[in-house]
């Protein structure tokens, strides 16, 4: 067993008691680092492992989750009501339609094979394996005996099932995976275009909707158009929506306590831009920074304070990249 023994403030000591009858042997492959001790650096491994294995777990349990959920929106309200869903799903629902005697998941799992081709060869090994997972996961779920959702009102129906499966691909892609389908080719544009997630989804389901009005009626395309729009809205939502960045711009005479105050009491970077007003002439110094939702009242009561005759102006962000403030998914 390994014993832990605290020696000083942020100090440890490892030692390694061995029970029974032969002593037990604890090999890491690790360079040493100067200064520190080989007891310290094990240590160091162990916090390093656990964090690793915490990772694991907490991206396969967003992937099942959210996996699960859309299975639900899918049996319980998509096939009952004759919907379809969109993107490689959708397309499997249609073919399921037409040959009902194959299952849903197995149609699924096979039209993503190209998919997961351009995923590991132009995302990352790590992104396939979540993605692998959360694919089968994804095809067994949808083949489980999952309740219907009775529900009369197909408008209603249709709103639900946006709910439900935007709620459940958004949980999906808060992890470093995806369950297959448009996920990969979104994340794929997200990152090379910064195309929301959404919108490539839902851009891409215009030509199901098409094929849909022709193959079965206007009205199910209709129903299918509400459903898909409320899914996009819903992702982005849970994607990016709750970890909105806003963007601040602040003239004032007193930059500099402001300045020194976003720094000490948000802990936030600001950046100072020389400026020149454009109706007196004189020299100022403009404020930039960029919070989140949460701190931005804070910030604003901060400027009210130190000068309440303050120019500030607060815009949406996007997309935020740099460390401690971003808010890009990590796939």
């Amino acid at each position: 067993m390994i014993e832990f023994l605290r020696i000083g403030d942020g100090f440890f000591s490892c030692n390694l008691i061995s029970t029974g009858q032969s002593a037990g042997k604890l090999h890491f492959n690790r360079k040493a680092v100067p200064g520190e001790s080989s007891e310290f650096g094990i240590v160091r491994q162990l916090v390093s492992m656990k964090n690793m294995f915490k990772d694991i777990l907490t991206n396969l349990f967003l992937i099942c989750l959210g996996s699960l959920i859309c299975a639900a929106a899918i049996k319980g309200i998509l096939i009952p009501n004759q919907f379809i869903s969109g993107g490689i799903t959708g397309l499997a629902l249609i073919v399921y339609y037409i040959f009902p005697v194959i299952p849903v998941g197995v149609i699924y799992f096979i039209m993503n094979i190209p998919l997961y081709v351009l995923g590991w060869l132009s995302i990352g090994q790590r992104f396939f394996w979540y993605s692998l997972v959360g694919l089968v996961v994804f095809s067994l779920a949808v083949m489980l005996p999952i309740p219907v959702f009775h529900i009369h009102d197909k408008i209603l129906a249709a709103l639900l099932a946006g709910i439900i499966t935007g709620g459940g691909s958004g949980i999906i892609l808060r992890s470093k995976g995806s369950a297959g389908g448009l996920d990969i080719l979104s994340i794929m544009l997200l990152k090379r275009y910064s195309i929301r997630l959404g919108s490539t989804v839902l851009a891409f389901n215009a030509c199901l909707l098409i094929f849909t009005a022709f193959r079965f009626s206007l009205e199910s395309a209709l129903y299918v158009l509400i459903y898909m729009f409320v899914t996009s809205q819903v992702l982005n939502v849970v994607v990016t929506g709750l970890s909105q960045r806003k963007a601040v711009m602040i003239i004032s005479t007193r930059w500099a306590d402001i300045n020194r105050q976003i720094i000490d009491k948000i802990q936030r970077g600001v950046t100072i831009v020389r400026g020149q007003g454009g109706f007196t002439g004189q020299e100022t110094h403009i404020l930039y920074s960029v919070v989140t939702f949460q701190e931005l009242s804070r910030l604003k009561d901060i400027v009210r304070q130190v000068d309440p005759r303050a120019f500030v102006v607060v815009t949406e962000t996007m997309e935020v990249m740099g460390y401690g403030i971003g808010n890009q998914p990590h796939w």
